[in-house]
This record gives C-alpha cells, structure tokens and sequence, in this order.
C-alpha cells in the first residue's frame, strides 16, 4: 500500500505561553449606590356611606367621560354630591350635568337610568352613593 502524501508542517514558531501576556481587563468605576426613597402610599379616607346605594352603574362612556347608572333608591339632583365605590373605583364628585336619553334634566327619580359626567373612569356593577 503506497504512502500518503503529507503536508509539510509550517514552520510556525511555537510560542512560550509566558511569553504571549493576556492584557487585564480595565477595572471601571464603580458608581455610588443611590438609595432609593420609598413611595408613600396614599390612603384615601372612604367616607361614612349610608347603609345603602342610591344606584349602580350600567355602563361608562369613554370618549364622552361619562357614566350611565340606574337608580334604584331616592333620586339625585344636579349639585348633590356622588360617592362611586368598586372594585377599582373610588372617587365622589359634585353632579354638574345629568342627562335622561340624551336630555338635560334637573333631576332624577327611582326606576330611571340616568347619564353623569364623571372625572374617572367608573366600572359595571360599581355601587354609587348619595352623600
């Protein structure tokens, strides 16, 4: 059987690992540690409700910013002041425009479903009550 044919080896000189110095890494400045200052959390103070809601809201009206909620107890004039209680809600406000079918009405009775300008976003099924 004929001998295979070898690559001369290349005359590469083999170098000292000694020799060959790795360059260290440049240690970075270490930055001060900033201590963080805890949030405070606010607690809003729920005020003392009656026994029971006047209504409950049906929907919410995003573009409009406003709520439609059914009363099922007393009934609310433009001036009285609304406490929604949620889930997530939880906000009072002064009535300033109150709408049957899409009519401004001064007020509003029992069994009505009603329209109110609201500043926050209010919830289905969120309670509201009279102050």
């Amino acid at each position: 059987m004929p001998k295979k044919s070898r690559k001369p080896k290349s005359k590469k000189r083999a170098v000292h690992k000694k020799a060959v110095r790795k360059k260290k890494p440049v240690k970075k400045a270490r930055k001060k540690k900033t201590v963080r200052k805890k949030k405070k959390t606010v607690v809003r103070k729920t005020p003392k409700l009656p026994a029971e809601p006047i209504g409950r809201v049906t929907h919410y009206f995003a573009k409009a910013r406003a709520t439609a909620l059914m009363i099922e107890r007393d009934g609310i004039r433009v001036g009285d002041t609304l406490y929604f209680k949620g889930h997530t809600t939880n906000f009072k406000q002064t009535v300033e425009s109150l709408q049957i079918d899409r009519k401004p009405v001064p007020q509003a009775e029992p069994g009505e479903e009603v329209g109110i300008r609201v500043r926050s976003r209010t919830r289905e099924h969120d309670l509201v009550f009279k102050l």
